[in-house]
């Protein structure tokens, strides 16, 4: 009887449609981490993989296990606890309306995750054999080629003599080529093959004599009773709340103020063409009854540059490590897989619905040693070959508390780190969310992703506070408030230092057609001063504040307008004030009957330096993931369109290009243009069997 007055009253309820475009709510996960990281270039393809796995697979909410619940990154453990909890007290949803029973899921939330749920009688195998995952499942391939069409000066023709004895040439041409090779059956078994060219590396030449720069290879098989997973290849390994070991990118302070605590997904297949993120080689996760245990083991090549030793020729050590990826240039390639890099581990969990514990171990080593240049700022970084990580982490769900954290131990430098938060809701309208992080100077991994101001999980304590009001179904408001101080001394930084961030976002969205958003954000940051006689150089606060005004609107059946402004200001005493504008209007064409979309904008932009650039999120070719920085003054344009044919294949092609008004070139050194133009081309084909 219950059930079925908490299914009519649902019904009855309900008040507005349940739905969301699923590539806008894709967009704003990707603009999050983006907007973050602040990063021009970023393959988020393991972050977004899962929501559009689920575009054409939903996940159905009557067999849905607390992982998959949590593989969605949209909703927090209390409001999965919710639904589990929800489910055995009352048996299988009958309607997606029950939804709207759950006391900790909002209409924000319920249309949040509508488009990649549903509910059905038909339970989904827990375990399926590897004979049923071949005969099922799919093939696809991705063929992919960008390019900028303006000369930059490192690919100037120039003799061999003075190419082969100097680093402002690229010995390959402009063109970056990508493809992926997939065979797949649901998230249960993936085999692939991922490969890339930069721009500027050779193919099928001089260095680059195998084709692509970079490969990347995965046998992928999920779903035993027993062996839960078991990985080949190249993979991803995440642990906790990141302390210990997370390839991979991680959500950070986002304008989702309670979206704070990490769901690590400990196993799977990597799939992005990040150079070194990820782990190469063999990992399994066993289980039995409530507890899982990973093992794995990674070896492969990272770029760094070797020294010999003057005085003993025989002594080589690594004075650096290069992240980048790009072998272009003589030092680059004579930089590429110089290091030989080691790591293992366990990672025990228990796991019983609403208590999850972990311990895990992770030995990480090179086979040389790494020696920087010692410097005041990085005195306590790592120095040595190799280093264990211990760590011990937690998640309790009790009543409406989400309890979470972890704890981390460095054995080289004997140095810790922790980090632990709770998420609460005091009812279905208000959700707080609260993070203590204190980590220890000389604490390295060299795989992290914990919560933090700084892009490092080290040297800094901090407290952030978050929480996010519904006043009513349309209207609802996003704040936190971070203050975070550093012990040590920092790059650019040379004394201890603190500083803080607050934002709050009121977002008003009466119905699935309209939305509109402001926020307001300030970042007070310590960095060395520009005036400095030499001698001591005195730090100071860099205030920055952004304003965002943004309005996204339907104005008929496929047809979307985004309007956004964005201006920012920033302040230090050592400079003149700063501030930059940007203003851009996008419109979206999706009609269902056609085979053809797309997308187009017109961006005018306006900023007195670098400093002062505005980061933007773009649309692009599916897995080509876009934030290009706004700086100086001009305007800039983009065109997408994708075409569907043959019932099998897809077709994006993009066209954008920047002017810059008070410009007579642009960048400097070899990605100098000489020019006050800079485009980008992009084709992107796609087959499916």
């Amino acid at each position: 009887m219950m059930r079925s007055i908490l299914f009519f009253l649902a019904i009855i309820t309900s008040g507005i449609s349940f739905s969301q475009d699923k590539n806008t709510i894709i967009q704003q996960r990707v603009e999050f981490i983006s907007e973050q990281l602040e990063n021009e270039e970023i393959d988020l393809t393991d972050v977004t993989e899962s929501l559009i796995f689920r575009i054409d697979h939903p996940l159905n909410l009557n067999s849905a296990s607390w992982e998959d619940l949590q593989e969605l990154f949209l909703l927090s453990d209390l409001q999965i606890n919710d639904l589990i909890v929800h489910r055995e007290a009352y048996g299988k949803f009958i309607s997606i309306y029950e939804l709207q029973s759950l006391k900790f899921w909002d209409m924000n939330t319920i249309n949040l995750v509508l488009p990649f749920v549903k509910v059905a009688d038909k339970l989904d195998q827990l375990h399926v054999s590897l004979k049923e995952a071949l005969d099922q499942g799919k093939f696809e391939a991705f063929f992919r080629y960008q390019r900028i069409p303006e000369r930059k000066n490192a690919y100037e023709e120039v003799p061999d003599s003075i190419q082969q004895n100097s680093n402002s040439y690229y010995y390959g041409n402009p063109d970056r080529y990508y493809t992926r090779l997939r065979f797949k059956y649901r998230t249960n078994l993936s085999v692939g093959i991922t490969a890339e060219k930069d721009p500027g590396e050779q193919f099928f030449q001089g260095a680059q004599k195998n084709g692509f720069d970079f490969y990347s290879a995965h046998a992928f098989y999920k779903g035993g009773k027993y062996i839960k997973s078991v990985a080949l290849g190249d993979y991803q390994i995440q642990i906790g709340q990141g302390l210990n070991l997370w390839s991979g990118y991680a959500f950070g302070k986002t304008a989702d103020a309670t979206n704070v605590k990490k769901s690590a997904n400990t196993l799977r297949p990597y799939t992005s063409v990040d150079e070194t993120r990820f782990m190469r080689g063999a990992a399994v996760d066993l289980g039995l009854g409530d507890f899982s245990l990973t093992l794995f083991g990674s070896s492969k090549g990272v770029d760094g540059s070797i020294v010999t030793d003057s005085l003993l020729d025989e002594i080589e050590f690594a004075s650096s490590i290069n992240l980048t990826g790009f072998h272009r240039t003589n030092s680059e390639i004579a930089r590429k897989n110089v290091l030989q890099e080691h790591l293992g581990g366990a990672n025990l969990r228990y796991a019983k619905r609403s208590l999850q514990l972990g311990i895990a171990a992770t030995y990480q080593g090179y086979d040389r040693d790494l020696i920087r240049d010692t410097l005041p700022y990085n005195q306590f970084d790592f120095r040595g070959r190799s280093t264990m990580g211990l760590s011990a982490d937690y998640s309790w769900v009790f009543r409406n508390f989400n309890f979470f954290g972890e704890t981390g131990y460095s054995t080289q430098s004997k140095s810790w780190a922790n980090v632990h938060g709770v998420l609460f809701s005091l009812d279905s309208r208000v959700a707080m969310s609260m993070v203590y992080r204190n980590y220890q100077r000389g604490y390295h991994t060299f795989y992290n992703a914990g919560f933090a101001e700084a892009s490092r999980t080290q040297n800094e304590k901090g407290l952030y506070t978050g929480i996010k009001i519904n006043f009513t179904r349309a209207f609802t408001v996003n704040s936190y408030v971070d203050v975070f101080k550093f012990p040590w001394l920092r790059y650019q930084v040379d004394a201890p230092s603190q500083g803080h961030e607050w934002m709050i976002q009121p977002s008003y969205k009466p119905n699935r057609s309209f939305e509109i958003y402001f926020r307001f954000r300030e970042q007070v940051r310590p960095k060395n001063s520009r005036d400095s006689d030499g001698t001591v150089t005195a730090i100071e606060d860099v205030q920055q504040r952004n304003y965002r005004l943004n309005l996204s609107y339907k104005v008929m059946e496929g047809v979307r307008l985004k309007s956004r402004v964005e201006y920012v200001t920033i302040n230090r005493r050592s400079n003149t004030p700063e501030s930059g504008f940007m203003v851009s209007q996008d419109v979206i064409y999706k009609p269902k009957s056609l085979p053809f979309s797309f997308a187009l904008r017109y961006a005018l932009f306006d900023t007195d330096s670098y400093d002062s650039r505005i980061y933007t999120y773009e649309n692009n070719a599916l897995y080509v993931f876009s934030s290009p920085s706004y700086y100086y003054q001009g305007s800039r344009a983009y065109v997408l369109i994708r075409y569907k044919f043959l019932r099998r294949c897809d077709l994006w092609a993009r066209y954008g290009t920047s002017i810059f008004a008070n410009r007579s070139s642009i960048g400097s050194g070899a990605e100098g243009i000489n020019g006050n133009t800079r485009s980008d081309i992009t084709i992107q084909l796609r087959v499916k069997l």
